[in-house]
């Protein structure tokens, strides 16, 4: 295993970006840029014996700060959306930004995506990524310490481990935002996924959770059994017709999430977590754009996977609750395991 450290370029104000590359035996790599503790290209082998860059991301630290999609960033404090952009804990109503419509997205518009982190090497195989968010940044109550520690494994798997403690009551809902590609670039909708849920949280037309579980059963959000991303996104149904696409918070039923397959790559990516939900996101307002290695990034060219506590959880009676009481420590784990068919 090795540690690489290298300038990724500076943000319009000058400030230096640094990427932080993880390499393991087999000649497997992630790289995480302190911009958002971002992860910017993650290497495994593929079935024929060479490489592929399974997430899709950009080039430059500029475009990492100016074109958005919240690409490969760690989600902060609250991933998803936030219902009213308020919240009311301890009789006290929170505003906060409104940036997605009239709901708040993804922690805000200078979330944890927007923030420099400082980047530790622990060993030769983690990345140990913290900051405090402190009390009010965004609107949310506490200062916030928050680590993040990336995992390469010598078997090709990326353990993410989130850890947070708060001096006050607050929310949290952390995340990565990975757009993933098997193939590198192109469509995914002939992917194969298989979704280890039964139900999905019902949207409105704003692709904000009501508060009501569907089951998948005879609906093209029936992932249950292995089928293309694109068997049925086109289907004519009112939850794809809100989304664009497949935008959803599926529940999950245990330890494995999800198993992605490309058999072009021959590539299979099986996601473990201890959370109780999981957003399938098929990059639907994902506008046409440069990635990296000269490609362009355009709608249905990537999945993401985010494990996550349900969205709009404080305003949803039942929902897992997102609150982190003070003097109360956060942990959570995530693992993208890779392989080859």
């Amino acid at each position: 295993m090795s540690v690489t450290i290298s300038n990724f370029g500076n943000t319009r104000n000058e400030h230096p970006v640094m990427a932080y590359r993880l390499e393991n035996p087999s000649g497997a790599s992630v790289t995480v840029l302190d911009y958002g503790a971002t992860v910017q290209s993650l290497i495994v082998p593929n079935g024929a014996g060479g490489m592929t860059d399974v997430v899709l991301g950009y080039d430059t630290a500029l475009e990492y700060e100016e074109n958005g999609g919240y690409v490969g960033a760690t989600i902060g404090r609250v991933g998803n959306r936030i219902g009213g952009a308020a919240f009311r804990l301890n009789g006290h109503t929170y505003p906060l930004e409104k940036n997605d419509g009239e709901n708040h997205l993804h922690g805000g518009r200078k979330g944890f995506d927007k923030q420099f982190w400082t980047i530790l090497p622990l060993g030769d195989d983690s990345l140990v990524c913290s900051r405090l968010s402190p009390d009010g940044e965004e609107g949310y109550p506490g200062n916030l310490e928050v680590k993040v520690t990336f995992t390469l494994t010598s078997h090709n798997a990326l353990r993410i481990q989130y850890d947070a403690d708060t001096d006050q009551d607050t929310i949290v809902n952390l995340t990565n935002h990975s757009y993933f590609n098997l193939n590198g670039q192109g469509s995914v909708l002939d992917h194969e996924l298989q979704v280890f849920a039964s139900r999905i949280t019902e949207n409105d037309a704003g692709s904000l959770p009501t508060g009501r579980l569907l089951e998948v059963a005879d609906t093209p959000f029936d992932f249950r059994a292995a089928k293309k991303i694109g068997a049925e996104i086109g289907a004519a149904d009112l939850q794809l017709e809100y989304g664009n696409g497949y935008d959803h918070n599926f529940v999950l039923s245990g330890k494995t999430a999800a198993i992605l397959r490309s058999a072009s790559t021959g590539i299979e990516l099986t996601v473990e977590t201890d959370m109780p939900g999981m957003q399938v996101y098929t990059a639907n307002f994902l506008t046409e754009r440069s990635g990296k290695y000269g490609t362009t990034m355009r709608p249905r060219d990537a999945v993401c996977l985010e494990t996550q506590l349900f969205p709009n959880a404080m305003n949803c009676y039942g929902f897992p609750s997102p609150i982190l009481h003070a003097g109360q420590h956060l942990h959570s784990e995530t693992v993208f395991a890779f392989r080859t068919l």
